[in-house]
Order: structure tokens, then sequence, then C-alpha cells
């Protein structure tokens, strides 16, 4: 029987369907493997089942390996080195589509949150400081009607664009390295300093890594209107978080972020900040879309024990 190792505990359905295949270990822990574990794991595993902190880079993916496939749950995966991994010969996949959903949901959830203030009022509520209604109190902004830019219109900007526009009315507009055949009213632009320009909400939903790394700096975030909703569901360093910081501090903007530069550090200078809703990587969370992922990265192991081409292959 091959051996299969999961560097998290993942959801129960998904460690039963694993051990029905294979000889499974799993390690109990939240942090991610370093480049020397996730190297160790390498050299004696047949398989493993990872995701986003497991350190599968090139170190780790050099010299003669046992393991003859990594699926990575998630859809990201700047934190594996998709051409060491070809170079070793090891197959690697992730989990494209079933996080589509959950993920836009939850940027619709941010913006909601960000604009309607929802986090200080939670707090105020919470602390006791709540003293009645009144007409002024906690006034926020009206998404309906409102524009939305999108920066990378892939699965999940598509996802986001149909919820803001049939939910909301919103005008959706977006950046993107090619322009996509979308089934509803979307402008692509220029540029990404046209689009933060022109936009009263932004939706980061772009990959992380490689040139994408920083692609949000200090420029950019200056060109977005006084008042606008800056959100970020991709990953924490698509953005410039210290120039985000600055901009948040001079309180002219408002954010909410599911992901960070170095989770799951999050600088004091943002939870300080109340113009900020803070979320701690939850796109996913929920019970049914955890185990879809597991059980599809399950699929792409059991294809490479079967010596069938990965569902999911991140290279063929």
């Amino acid at each position: 029987m091959k051996t299969l190792l999961l560097t998290r505990r993942f959801p129960q359905a998904v460690i039963a369907a694993a051990e029905a295949r294979f000889a499974v270990t799993v390690l109990d822990r939240t942090d991610g493997l370093s480049s020397t574990q996730a190297a160790a794991a390498l050299q004696d595993y047949d398989a493993i089942l990872c995701t986003l902190g497991d350190r599968f880079d090139a170190a780790a993916l050099s010299g003669d390996l046992r393991c003859q496939v990594v699926a990575s749950f998630g859809v990201g995966f700047d934190h594996l080195d998709v051409k060491a991994a070809q170079a070793a010969g090891v197959q690697v996949s992730n989990t494209p589509d079933v996080v589509t959903d959950a993920t836009a949901d939850l940027a619709i959830t941010l913006i909601l949150m960000a604009a309607r203030r929802a986090g200080e009022g939670e707090r105020m509520v919470r602390a006791g400081q709540w003293t009645g209604w009144h007409p002024t109190q906690l006034l926020g902004t009206h998404v309906t009607g409102k524009r939305l830019g999108i920066v990378g219109m892939g699965r999940i900007g598509q996802a986001v664009a149909r919820r803001v526009h049939h939910g909301f009315g919103m005008e959706v507009a977006y950046v993107n390295r090619s322009a996509r055949d979308v089934d509803l009213p979307a402008t692509r632009v220029a540029d990404l300093d046209t689009l933060m320009a022109q936009s009263d909400v932004v939706v980061v939903t772009v990959p992380g890594g490689g040139a994408n790394g920083g692609l949000i700096g200090a420029a950019a975030l200056a060109r977005l209107r006084d008042g606008a909703i800056f959100v970020n569901v991709a990953r924490g360093d698509v953005v410039d978080e210290a120039a985000l910081i600055a901009e948040l501090q001079t309180g002219r903007i408002r954010a909410g972020l599911d992901v960070y530069a170095r989770e799951p550090v999050v600088p004091t200078a943002l939870t300080r900040l109340e113009n900020v809703v803070l979320l701690p990587h939850l796109g996913t969370a929920a019970l049914e879309v955890r185990e879809a992922m597991g059980l599809m990265a399950l699929e792409n192991i059991i294809a490479s024990d079967e010596g069938r081409p990965l569902p999911q292959a991140l290279w063929r």
C-alpha cells in the first residue's frame, strides 16, 4: 500500500477517503512545513496532500525523491515551485473551481461589512458602548448602483462580477492581461491605475506570487477615490501592505482583508484601525467546500497511483 502524508488535519470525510486507499499519516498541526521538513516528507512518502504555508520550494524539490505526486489543497500554489517539481518529475495539482463560489461570497461579505461599517458596529455593541439608534450613527456607504473594479477577471473575479451585477445593480469594470468573454456587462479598462481611479469598490482576485507580487503599490492605492472600498481575497503579497496601511491611516478609504503578506502575522498597525475589516483567511471556510477541495486533491493522488493524467495537473 502506498504511503500518503496529509500535512494538516483535513475534514474527516477527506481523511476517511484517504485511509480507504492509502497508508495515511496525518500531521496534527496548523503551521506549514518548512522547506527542510518538506524535503524530508518528499523522501519519506509516496504522495503528499499539502496546503498553503507548506514550503515545497526548489530546495525541497531537489535530489532523488521518493514522492511521486504533491496535491495542493487550494487554488493558489505560490507555496509550491511548479518548475522545480517538473524538473524533479514530481506531479503537482491544485483544486480550482470548487473554491470559486465560496471565495466570491466572502468578497461580497467584505464589501458589505466595509461599506456598512459592520465590524465597527459589532465592536460597539460587544463593548457595551451602543446608546441607541440615532440618525447619524456609523453612517456607511450604499453599494447598490456603484462601480466595481475587479483586478483579475478569472473564475473568482467573474463570480464576484455576477453577484454584484445581478444582486446590487453595480457597474462592472476590470483589468486583466486579456479580454474576457463574460456573461454580463463588464468593461475592460486599459490599466490598473485607471481602474483604481474610476472605481467605488475594488476587489483583488489575481493569483499570488510571481509577477503579481507587489502588484498594487502606493501609487495605485493613491489613485483610489475618497471613500472607496478596497477588498483583497487573493493573496497578501499582491498588495504592498505597508502602503495600504499608510493609505488607511489617512482615513480616506476603507478596506476588507482576508489575506495578509506574512500570514498569520497581521501588523498591529492594521488591527488598530477601525476603517478596515480583518478576517482570518476564511475564503473557503465552509465544510462542504473544504470537503470538496480535499476530495479533489485526493482524486489527483489516486490518478497518479493508477498511472492516469492528473485531472488538475499544474504541469503535463
